[in-house]
C-alpha cells in the first residue's frame, strides 16, 4: 500500500493547524504569570519589612513568600492574604477587603494557599503553652489540651479537614487552568523545644509541632486528592526554627518582634519559601 504524498496544500494546512493549536500547558506563554496569593499570616509575613501599604490591616509584607515568588517568577501579583483569615474570609470579607475567592478569574495561573492554623485555633495554642518556670512551676498545655482521652486541638484539625477540600475544590472551579500550590506551616520548634530561650516545656514543644504535622498532613493530603501541589516548609526551616540563632531563622522567636510576628516567617523564611514554591512552578 503506497502512503500518500504530501501537498504543499497539506503541508501548508497542517502548519496552519499546529500555530491555532492551544498551548498543552497553562505556562507556555511569553506574558507574565497571572499569580494570585492565598492565606493567612503564614503567608502575609507580619512585621517583615516593608509593610504592604494596600491594606495595613491585613499586616501583609512585601517581602512574604508570594512577593518573592512572583519576582523569581516574573509574574503579575494579586496578594490577597490577611493575617487572622480562616476559610470563611476566603467567601467573606475581612477587615474591609473583599473575599479572597473575588481575585481568582479564569485567567489566573498560578495559585498558593495556606490557610487553616486559624480554623483550628493552633495559633492560640502557643500563648496557652508559655511556662516562664521550669517544672514544676507551671502547668503543661500537652495535658491539659487532652480530656477524657479528647484531643481538642487533634479533634479541631480533623473537623476542619473537609472545609480544605471544599477550598480546594473552589479554587479549581474560579481558577480552572491555574497550577495549584499549597503551603504548608513550619517547623516552629525543634524536637525536645529549648526551654527556657524559648518559652516552651520539653513535651510542649513537642506537642506543638505534632499538632502543626497534623495540620500539613491534612492540607499534603487534599492536595493530592486535587491535583495541586504541596510545599513542605516543614521541611525547608528545619534547623531553622524558632531556637535558632537570629540569623539563622526561618521561623521568629516567641520572644522577638525584630523581623516577623513571633512564631511567624521572618524575611529568611519567607525567601526559602519562595524559593521552593518558584522552583515547583518552573519544573513542572
Amino acid at each position: 500500500m503506497k502512503k500518500p504524498k504530501h501537498t504543499w496544500l497539506t503541508t501548508a494546512l497542517l502548519t496552519i493547524t499546529a500555530l491555532l493549536a492551544p498551548p498543552t500547558h497553562a505556562f507556555a506563554t511569553d506574558e507574565p504569570l497571572r499569580y494570585v496569593a492565598l492565606g493567612d499570616s503564614y503567608a502575609a509575613a507580619p512585621l517583615v519589612r516593608p509593610l504592604d501599604p494596600s491594606n495595613v490591616g491585613c499586616l501583609r509584607s512585601l517581602a512574604n513568600y508570594p512577593h518573592v515568588t512572583a519576582q523569581l517568577l516574573g509574574a503579575d501579583l494579586t496578594d490577597v492574604t490577611c493575617s487572622g483569615a480562616t476559610a470563611d474570609d476566603f467567601t467573606g470579607s475581612k477587615l474591609g477587603t473583599p473575599p479572597q475567592f473575588e481575585a481568582l478569574t479564569a485567567d489566573t495561573d498560578l495559585v498558593t494557599v495556606t490557610i487553616g492554623a486559624n480554623d483550628a485555633e493552633l495559633f492560640r495554642l502557643p500563648r496557652a503553652c508559655v511556662n516562664t518556670l521550669p517544672p514544676p512551676f507551671g502547668t503543661s498545655c500537652a495535658a491539659t489540651s487532652i480530656l477524657w482521652g479528647t484531643d481538642r486541638y487533634a479533634r479541631a484539625i480533623d473537623a476542619w479537614a473537609p472545609t480544605f477540600d471544599d477550598t480546594l475544590r473552589t479554587v479549581r472551579a474560579e481558577a480552572p487552568h491555574a497550577k495549584i500550590v499549597v503551603v504548608g506551616y513550619g517547623t516552629y520548634l525543634r524536637p525536645g523545644g529549648c526551654f527556657p530561650s524559648q518559652p516552651y516545656w520539653s513535651q510542649d514543644a513537642d506537642y506543638i509541632q505534632a499538632r502543626i504535622g497534623r495540620l500539613n498532613g491534612v492540607l499534603s493530603g487534599a492536595a493530592a486528592r486535587h491535583g495541586a501541589h504541596y510545599v513542605d516548609t516543614a521541611a525547608i526551616s528545619a534547623g531553622h526554627d524558632a531556637c535558632a540563632p537570629a540569623a539563622d531563622r526561618h521561623i521568629q522567636s516567641a520572644l522577638s518582634l525584630a523581623d516577623g510576628a513571633p512564631l511567624h516567617p521572618t524575611s529568611a523564611g519567607s525567601a526559602a519559601f519562595a524559593r521552593a514554591i518558584a522552583s515547583v512552578v518552573a519544573d513542572d
